[in-house]
């Protein structure tokens, strides 16, 4: 992992727990499994704590580590850094996805709610006006009551919005593939195919993970059956929507959005996202950020306790599930 990181990660309770559950050196903080350090430390390792930019354990790292027998991973993502060799080797992994989870969902239905109540572009036309104007008149379909909401995917992410989202007077929506309609339905939510949701939604919410048939899941033609008004929410992956459609449906401004990722993931300095008053653009920080990476690490530090105890990891990631998580 990155050497920054470990500070802002770990806090001191967490890394008290740590060196308390496991041989655990606090100080030993790698990003590169070829130096002569990494080599000692792998050679005895058990267990591998990683996070955010931890290399790719290869064949090569492998077999440097043959004590090694699990990967405790310390955020979300383990597709960079778990290869098929740690597959072929049979290592027991585990992630804090779920933890990251919490404020993608929490940034989500903020963006949603925000959203129905058209505070973008209460907050343009307010910023123009600078003075007592009939809102009422102006913004007549603005609120969150009997809105139509559209989650694309019952990720963790998902399913944790449909959850914050059921005590709004909200018609609910989810598309997935792999759900079916009686999973949608304890979720509070209908299943729908993706054509019908983008055109009966207000808001359309994206989080499908990021693979090859996902690539442009939104894309123009789905846009284009969008709700005139509607907003479209991005907090998954960029590759996910069509960039350049989504672009020219907001320069129209037949659409809105809020987006948190975008392709490329930092947009060119002269987008025209960027002014937009239709459009809130972030620099990808719905997931964890400042205290709340300490929950993740909390998360870690459960796993590294049950491993020790011989009991089974609580969000283990098995081979034949990573073609669909994130």
């Amino acid at each position: 992992m990155h050497r920054d990181l470990v500070a802002r990660l770990i806090d001191a309770g967490t890394m008290r727990r740590l060196t308390e559950i496991a041989d655990l050196d606090p100080a030993l903080v790698l990003d590169d499994f070829g130096t002569p350090e990494a080599r000692t430390a792998l050679a005895g390792a058990e267990v591998i704590v990683s996070s955010w930019g931890c290399p790719p354990l290869d064949e090569a790292v492998l077999a440097a580590a043959p004590r090694l027998r699990a990967v405790v991973h310390a955020a979300g993502s383990v597709k960079h850094h778990i290869t098929e060799a740690c597959w072929d080797r049979g290592l027991q992994v585990t992630s804090a996805a779920q933890a990251n989870a919490l404020p993608v969902a929490e940034y989500t239905v903020a963006a949603v709610l925000f959203a129905n109540k058209q505070v973008l572009r209460f907050a343009a036309a307010y910023r123009l006006r600078r003075a007592p104007h009939d809102w009422l008149a102006a913004f007549p379909g603005a609120g969150n009551y009997r809105r139509t909401v559209g989650v694309v995917g019952a990720s963790r992410i998902g399913r944790r919005v449909l959850e914050l989202l059921r005590p709004f007077d909200l018609e609910l929506l989810v598309h997935d593939p792999y759900l079916a309609p009686s999973e949608a339905e304890a979720l509070g939510a209908r299943a729908v195919g993706l054509d019908d949701l983008c055109a009966v939604s207000d808001v359309v919410s994206v989080h499908a993970p990021e693979l090859p048939g996902t690539r442009h899941l939104i894309d123009r033609r789905r846009l284009a059956l969008m709700r005139d008004g509607a907003t479209l929410v991005n907090t998954s992956r960029g590759s996910l929507v069509d960039q350049q459609a989504l672009t020219e449906e907001l320069v129209d401004g037949r659409l809105a959005a809020v987006l948190d990722v975008t392709e490329p993931e930092v947009l060119p300095a002269d987008s025209p996202l960027y002014q937009l008053p239709n459009v809130l653009l972030t620099p990808h920080v719905a997931g964890s950020m400042g205290g709340e990476l300490h929950r993740m690490a909390a998360t870690a530090a459960d796993e590294l306790a049950r491993y020790a105890a011989g009991q089974p990891f609580a969000h283990r990631i098995l081979p034949q599930d990573i073609h669909r998580v994130a």
